[in-house]
């Protein structure tokens, strides 16, 4: 069955497409279908849409394409709202993959979303759902985390933050820093299992896999280019010997009841409270100093 771009009647309102994140022919008919039929075009990069609709021939026909990236969102979002507010269709792209992922366009969705006017989307590509996909990394629960800090301190607080989190977690990097980057997430855990991928779905593509140490240690991650997605592995899960119990309760019997302590204790280092509770009954009554 032959393909066709259709010159379809849109409905008003923001029309969100996702674009190809590197081989231009993951694009949908659907996001040719509305790019073709739009009264009103926007972009990141003016340019990139060109060539895209260029390549999938997909005619101008005198419509006009708005600039709108991180540096002119404040002055141009007034324009794209009143075409809205006219019940205009608008198609907005970002330079490539799903809009509002990493890029623009946030505050323009929920500007038109509070005006009253519909916000669409037209799914396709991302980088960071395909980097997930290819990683062999649990995807029942995850989380996008985008881009890392630039300054060393903040980022090493950053990656801490994350690193804690129950789900595995996707990062775009630079790949100017991401050496940078996995040699900090070694510090935090150096057999935290991460994925590197870069240039998802082009010519070069090249994934890494191996631990934080293993990673830390490859010469590849020195002299990457490209975009790059970094995918961690849920933390390892510590299990407390009873040494660690027993201190830690006896730091907090000082000052609390033995239920309180109990309850720090085992949030703290994930173990039933039922079983910490009766750990710290036994430690106070030794101590002789039983209060529930």
């Amino acid at each position: 069955m032959a393909a066709h771009v259709e010159a379809v009647t849109l409905e008003p309102g923001l029309h969100l497409v996702a674009t190809p994140i590197g081989a231009a022919r993951d694009i949908t008919l659907h996001a040719l279908d509305v790019l073709n039929s739009a009264e009103l075009l926007a972009a990141e990069d003016t340019r990139v849409m060109r060539h895209l609709m260029d390549i999938h021939g997909v005619p101008l026909r005198g419509r006009r394409i708005i600039a709108y990236h991180d540096h002119n969102a404040e002055r141009q979002r007034p324009a794209i709202l009143a075409a809205l507010r006219d019940d205009r269709s608008v198609a907005y792209a970002s330079d490539a993959g799903t809009p509002l992922v990493a890029d623009p366009g946030y505050r323009l969705a929920r500007d038109a979303a509070a005006q009253g006017s519909r916000v669409h989307v037209v799914p396709g590509p991302s980088a960071a759902l395909a980097a997930l996909s290819l990683s062999g990394l649990p995807s029942d629960r995850f989380l996008f985390a985008g881009f890392p800090p630039s300054t060393k301190a903040a980022r090493a607080s950053w990656l801490r933050q994350w690193a804690m989190i129950d789900a595995t977690v996707i990062l775009f990097e630079s790949p100017r820093r991401v050496n940078q980057t996995v040699q900090e997430l070694f510090e935090i855990e150096a057999n935290r299992v991460i994925v590197m991928a870069r240039e998802l779905t082009k010519k070069f593509e090249e994934v890494i896999r191996g631990t934080a140490a293993e990673l830390a240690a490859d010469p590849r991650m020195k002299n990457l280019k490209g975009e790059v997605v970094l995918i961690l592995d849920r933390p390892t899960p510590v299990v407390a010997g009873e040494d660690q119990v027993r201190a830690a309760l006896q730091e907090r019997l000082k000052n609390m009841t033995v239920k309180d302590a109990a309850r720090e204790v085992a949030r703290d280092l994930g173990l039933r409270r039922r079983d910490v509770y009766q750990a710290a009954l036994a430690l106070s009554a030794r101590d002789g100093t039983c209060e529930d």
